[in-house]
């Protein structure tokens, strides 16, 4: 049983759903496991044996707190097996710049923070129509609307794939146990 950190950030909610469920599928597989959101402050990954940090893509970046929290503790991440999820709409367009778009921001985080991480895990969000202000509503609107998405703004919608994110938990669980029992033998 390997002790597990994931640290997140979040505008809407979807992040630390997406971040609370990869928790819970650890969870399951034997691990000790600590959600935490990087704005209240998380603590050191010095104490876990992996981590993984989730954010999501807002206005061409990701939070500030979780680029915070993973420069301060960038000496412990590289020691240890680590992933990064990115939460963004955009990974349901197909179209070559949206992709070279996603690249450049997973870039510039890698390049702020000076973090590479063994594995990054890009997965859809969530359209929070009925949380947003009308200017907020209005701009993903027309986001949405040029991707041929869902521009109902009475509802909200959900995009993110639960069952490939239960395997990506898998993956890097028996990841993080092989790499604890070699190091524990």
């Amino acid at each position: 049983m390997a002790r597990i950190l994931i640290v997140f950030g979040t505008t809407d909610g979807q992040t630390g759903k997406i971040a609370r469920t990869l928790g819970a599928r650890l969870c399951t597989s034997g691990h000790d496991v600590e959600v935490l959101n990087a704005a209240d402050s998380a603590p050191s990954p010095a104490k876990y044996d992996a981590v993984v940090v989730a954010a999501s893509v807002r206005a061409g970046g990701y939070q500030r707190s979780v680029t915070r929290w993973v420069r301060e503790h960038l000496r412990e991440l590289d020691g240890k097996p680590a992933a990064f999820v990115s939460v963004c709409l955009g990974v349901l367009q197909q179209e070559p710049k949206v992709r070279q778009e996603l690249q450049r921001i997973l870039d510039k985080f890698s390049t702020t923070t000076g973090w590479h991480p063994a594995e990054t895990k890009i997965v859809a969000g969530a359209l929070k129509y009925t949380t947003y202000n009308f200017l907020e509503r209005w701009v993903m609107k027309r986001i949405v609307a040029k991707a041929g998405g869902d521009t109902d703004t009475s509802r909200d919608y959900e995009y993110t794939d639960w069952a490939d994110l239960q395997r990506f938990a898998d993956r890097f669980g028996a990841s993080v146990r092989a790499t604890t029992v070699k190091k524990s033998a």
